[in-house]
Formats: C-alpha cells, sequence, structure tokens
C-alpha cells in the first residue's frame, strides 16, 4: 500500500507538472508568435504626438522602431497631410492597416457625412488604399435615446458606411469607443443585424475599464468578428491609460485569447496626451515582452 501511494503521488505531480508546464507553453508559443513586430500595430501616434511629426518624420520613426505597419487616427489638423502621408507610407512599403474614422450623429447623417469624416472616403478613393475603417461613435449622443432608438440609427448608419466602404474595397470595423455603440453586446446586435454585411470588431482593452467583470464572457462573444485587439497595462481602479506591465490584469486578459487561439493582429498605444509616441511604443513592446518572457 505505501509503495501504490507514493506511486499515484509522482503521477499526481507530474502531471500536475506537465499541465502547468503545457500552459506556459502555449502561451510562450501563441506569443513568439503574435507579439512580433510584424504582427503589431502602432496605434493612436498621429493626433498624440508631443513633437507634432509631419508625414515623413512619423513614418522614419516607424522605420527606426522596425515597424512596417501602423493605424492612421487622425485629427482635423491632420487633414490636408492625410493623403500625402499615404502615399508617402505606400513608397517606403509601410502598410496602412487601417484608419480611424470618427462618427457623430449629431452632425453625421446617413447620405450625408460632415467634411471631417467624408474626407476619409475621398482620400481613399484617391490613394487606391484598400484596408479596414476603425469607426467610433460620439458616445454622449445615445444618451438621451432609447435602446430601440440606438440600434436603430447604428444600423442605418453602419450599413451606410459598409456600403461606401465595400465600393473601395475596404472593410468596417466597429470600434467600442465608449457609450451605448462601445458596450460588446450592442456591437454584436448591430453585426447581426447586418448579416450580409462582412463587419469586424476592434476590442480595445483602455475602453473595456466599464465592463472587466465581464471581459471573459464578452471577448468569447466578440471572437468570430474579431480583427484586431489594442493593448494597454489594466488595473480595475484604473487609470485609463498605463504602459503594459505595469497592470495586474493584462497578462489574463491576453491569455484568454490565447485559449480562444486568436490570431489576428495586436495593437500597440502611443496614446498618452503630451507623450512621444515614439517612446511611448517602446516602452509598451518592452513592457509585452516582459510580462510574456518571464
Amino acid at each position: 500500500m505505501k509503495y501504490i501511494k507514493t506511486f499515484i503521488e509522482v503521477v499526481f505531480w507530474l502531471a500536475l507538472f506537465m499541465l502547468f508546464s503545457g500552459c506556459k507553453s502555449v502561451d510562450a508559443k501563441n506569443s513568439n508568435k503574435l507579439f512580433q513586430k510584424d504582427n503589431l500595430i502602432p496605434w493612436s501616434i498621429v493626433g498624440f504626438d508631443v513633437k507634432e511629426r509631419t508625414p515623413i518624420q512619423r513614418l522614419e520613426m516607424l522605420e527606426r522602431l522596425g515597424y512596417t505597419q501602423y493605424a492612421y487616427g487622425y485629427r482635423p489638423k491632420h487633414i490636408p497631410t492625410m493623403l500625402q502621408e499615404w502615399q508617402l507610407a505606400k513608397e517606403k512599403n509601410i502598410k496602412i492597416k487601417a484608419v480611424w474614422l470618427y462618427i457623430n450623429l449629431y452632425k453625421d447623417k446617413v447620405g450625408q457625412l460632415r467634411t471631417d469624416a467624408e474626407v476619409v472616403f475621398e482620400n481613399l478613393k484617391k490613394s487606391g488604399l484598400k484596408t479596414q475603417i476603425w469607426v467610433g461613435f460620439y458616445p454622449n449622443y445615445f444618451d438621451k435615446l432609447s435602446d430601440a432608438e440606438s440600434l436603430q440609427q447604428s444600423v442605418a448608419m453602419i450599413s451606410y458606411l459598409s456600403e461606401k466602404a465595400k465600393k473601395l474595397g475596404c472593410k468596417i470595423a466597429l470600434y467600442n469607443h465608449g457609450g451605448w455603440f462601445g458596450k460588446p453586446e450592442n456591437q454584436l446586435r448591430i453585426i447581426k443585424a447586418l448579416p450580409k454585411e462582412d463587419l469586424g470588431v476592434v476590442f480595445n482593452f483602455h475602453h473595456a475599464h466599464d465592463s472587466l467583470d465581464n471581459y471573459r464572457e464578452n471577448i468569447k462573444k466578440l471572437f468570430p468578428y474579431l480583427w484586431s485587439v489594442s493593448l494597454n497595462g489594466m488595473k480595475k481602479e484604473g487609470p485609463k491609460i498605463i504602459t503594459i506591465g505595469k497592470g495586474n490584469l493584462e497578462k489574463s486578459m491576453i491569455n484568454e485569447l490565447f485559449k480562444l487561439n486568436y490570431q489576428g493582429t495586436f495593437n500597440l498605444l502611443g496614446h498618452v496626451k503630451g507623450g512621444d509616441p515614439e517612446l511611448i511604443l517602446e516602452e509598451n513592446f518592452l513592457g509585452l515582452k516582459v510580462l510574456f518572457d518571464n
């Protein structure tokens, strides 16, 4: 009996060791592949730049850091150089994986977008760029609407934008920028209301503080439509934007994606008001490496 008990104990501890070793190797395998710079998309590096880089300076910054792609998010002051930047990026073989489109339903209507929004489609046509369009909605607009009104107006606008995008060889992704439109359950309702449209979701950790308790459930539901994930250091109590590796939740949140066998892209933020995106991108990249090399 003594030997049998010892044998059982050995088998138990060996199985436990293999289980945890296996989990670690799965994490390492996924992180080694998905956290390479050719799968990481610098994001929020145009509108948040204390140095106010010109298009060529921004592209040279990306080259120094070793990136060959980024997502383009703009402010009205960048509209005059938007097309120039996209053309320069093409010349340098730097891919623009997505462009930002901010919709304010006070000002943007189906069939008539405001000038600052319509310019995105105009420049996509002029440049021939075929990419994702990440759509965020002004969140406060929905505060005085019923749930049914919010759904109806969101579906109508997304349907309209998707049709415009398809004509240019582009696709629409819903961006969780807060408010009614940013809630995972509402994004799923919009997508399911438009089954003929090829819609995706960009999920941002830093816009998910209000639903962290439901993160695991939400990410599973969004998974079939999940095109890209924006990473960020995460603490339940905040602040909203912190360096990857400085929080206590981001590793477990990323591991939930690994469990689902997520193979999409990850976005690295250069997003800190009054900050230099070159430094912030590198800090986030190094934080990501440290987080998964340990």
